[in-house]
């Protein structure tokens, strides 16, 4: 066993506090005393003279209710109040440094329980020296598949059709306006990024939406879409696109996702997505067919002027059988 301090550097946070900084989703991580998304509750245009801190370093809040809930960072961050960092003295792989994260969180017991101060003692608490047998050095522990890509469907260009958005969805706007007037808390809140799945904010507020897509209509992310299966809520420089159909699912909105975002280069600051244009967006999706190849038509043109009728069958399979497709 070592002491903390023996291994890694430990540095003070940035002490900042986020209610007081300017929040720009194109800004720099903000690491705060939360559990969720590695700790991060927004991005941050940090003052010229605040510390930056490097990815690949550990952020480790010292109270709260989530005190020794430790993060390997994989950007460039600064921190709130009460929160330090660790960088290896030595080289540690990724996979090494998360064995550590998960050695402090075991600790919790010793300060939770007893009203202890961490930041008195954290440069004493003893972990490891050597590593176990599973901890592969530099490689991180991946998720398994059974897919093989040569196992994937074959895609017919020639049996695809395009269908209009406003058919598919129905699209709202974003009702929050500033995120500099929301507390920090545990439901994510999208907005104008293309990172993260367009999740700028962990606030305060109820969650609105859940299982529909979002459309980013400012930043440089604007026309970026993102899928999302837990409930959460949006601001105004963004769109949600809530389906008008019953097979919507995981598969099926990875499906159309990957679809969207072809169209985003249309889009820029000069140019920004929309309501209305989104509305008027075409995309090109595979139809169902019948046994001689020929278009199945919806005489009541629920989802397409011309009848056409998505195929979400072949979509769901096609996601299915990518590889990892069977362990999303």
């Amino acid at each position: 066993m070592a002491k903390l301090s023996d291994l890694f550097y430990i540095y003070t946070g940035s002490k900042l506090d986020f209610d007081k900084q300017q929040i720009d989703e194109n800004g720099i991580n903000f690491v705060s005393r939360n559990s969720n998304n590695n700790g991060v509750v927004g991005r941050i245009i940090p003052d010229k003279n605040v510390k930056i801190f490097k990815k690949g370093d550990i952020t480790v809040p010292l109270g709260g209710s989530y005190l020794l809930s430790a993060f390997v960072q994989d950007e460039d961050f600064v921190t709130a109040q009460n929160v330090d960092v660790l960088r290896p003295k030595k080289y540690m792989s990724e996979i090494q440094k998360w064995f550590y994260c998960y050695v402090l969180r075991e600790n919790r017991f010793k300060f939770s329980a007893f009203g202890r101060e961490v930041n008195k003692y954290i440069q004493d608490i003893e972990v490891p020296d050597e590593f176990p047998e599973w901890v592969d050095e530099g490689e991180l522990l991946l998720p398994q598949t059974n897919n093989n890509i040569s196992d994937c469907s074959n895609f017919t260009f020639q049996k695809w059709e395009y269908f209009k958005i406003s058919k598919l969805f129905d699209i709202e706007r974003g009702t929050i306006t500033s995120l500099n007037e929301i507390e920090p808390g545990l439901v994510p809140i999208v907005s104008a990024t293309d990172k993260n799945q367009g999740i700028a904010y962990y606030g305060n507020v109820s969650p609105k939406y859940i299982n529909c897509l979002t459309a980013s209509f400012n930043g440089v992310g604007t026309g970026y879409v993102s899928y999302h299966d837990y409930p959460f809520n949006a601001n105004t420089d963004c769109g949600i696109l809530i389906p008008k159909f019953n097979e919507f699912n995981t598969y099926t909105a990875i499906f159309i996702t990957t679809v969207m975002n072809t169209f985003k280069y249309k889009y820029s600051y000069g140019r920004k997505l929309s309501q209305e244009r989104l509305a008027d967006e075409l995309i090109k999706l595979p139809i169902l067919c019948d046994s001689s190849n020929n278009p199945i038509i919806d005489t009541k043109t629920l989802l397409s002027d011309n009848g056409f009728i998505p195929d979400w069958k072949y979509m769901e399979k096609y996601i299915k059988d990518l590889p990892y497709g069977d362990i999303l």
